[in-house]
């Protein structure tokens, strides 16, 4: 399907988990000198107009990005998200969101690459538009579950997977599973981050639970965050499982998913649950 597009909910506080999650992952990545690569399956746009009609239509990033942009208390690495999101609204009103390919783009040095994902048609060419001139980005106008057949493993054979379709498709909860393991047989040293909506109707617990059966050496991890008096409808909550996550990010996980529920819903713990599906080494 490709009806979707994420404007109408970037910047909201999913993405601010989500993206959070990825900028701990990018930090782990740059702490090296061997160069990296970032493959992302389901790119969207590179930068979100919060002014847009369609940002504007459901605002949810005034309860998302808007709450925490100009916050300086953020953990270390989570601190470098926000850092991007202030760098492109150099004033003090809130304009433009960073999507993943920004925040990718940011952290990239000059050995390191970018593969992008991409097959609605209005986001492909606005992708293409913002990273024309940068040799250091691939695109590719493919379905995401393509994507991963087709372009792993990727030429730098350092690096991190970032997964996070629509779910408008039931049966991508089926789907995903398989292709990461398959993805994993071509390219098993690889860090692989899928985001998830906590639905009412459940469909993403399966999907957990095959993701805890991959051959992961380094463990897989998951972080989810359920926000309080979820609504009967609509998301109740969102989630990252993490195959093969970098030495102790976990604990940078759970300090930053803490802060965000903290600091969303002035909360006390608990909103912020984070745990291995499967251990390092098991």
């Amino acid at each position: 399907m490709l009806s979707y597009r994420h404007g109408f909910h970037a910047g909201n506080w999913a993405d601010v988990q989500k993206h959070t999650a990825l900028a701990l992952l990018l930090g782990h990545l740059r702490r090296k000198d061997k160069p990296f690569c970032v493959l992302d399956a389901f790119a969207g746009d590179g930068i979100y107009d919060l002014a847009a009609p369609e940002a504007l239509k459901t605002g949810e990033f005034h309860d998302g990005i808007e709450q925490f942009w100009q916050r300086r208390d953020a953990p270390a690495g989570a601190d470098w998200y926000l850092d991007q999101v202030r760098a492109i609204n150099p004033g003090e009103v809130l304009e433009r969101y960073p999507g993943s390919p920004a925040l990718a783009r940011a952290a990239l040095r000059e050995a390191d690459r970018l593969i992008l994902g991409e097959l609605h048609p209005a986001a492909y060419w606005a992708l293409k538009r913002w990273a024309a001139g940068d040799r250091r980005i691939a695109l590719h106008r493919r379905d995401g579950i393509e994507f991963l057949d087709a372009l792993l493993p990727p030429p730098v054979r350092r690096g991190l997977v970032l997964v996070d379709p629509a779910y408008e498709v039931k049966d991508e909860y089926e789907k995903l599973p398989l292709a990461l393991a398959r993805a994993m047989g071509k390219w098993r040293e690889g860090i692989y981050a899928l985001w998830y909506p906590v639905l009412p109707a459940g469909r993403h617990m399966a999907m957990v639970r095959a993701l805890a059966r991959l051959p992961a050496k380094a463990g897989i991890l998951k972080s989810e965050i359920l926000p309080p008096g979820s609504p009967a409808m609509g998301m109740q909550g969102a989630g990252m499982v993490i195959v093969n996550p970098p030495w102790r990010f976990a604990e940078d996980m759970a300090s930053a998913g803490d802060w965000i529920a903290k600091n969303q819903w002035n909360d006390t713990p608990g909103r912020h649950n984070i745990r291995w599906l499967a251990e390092p080494g098991a």
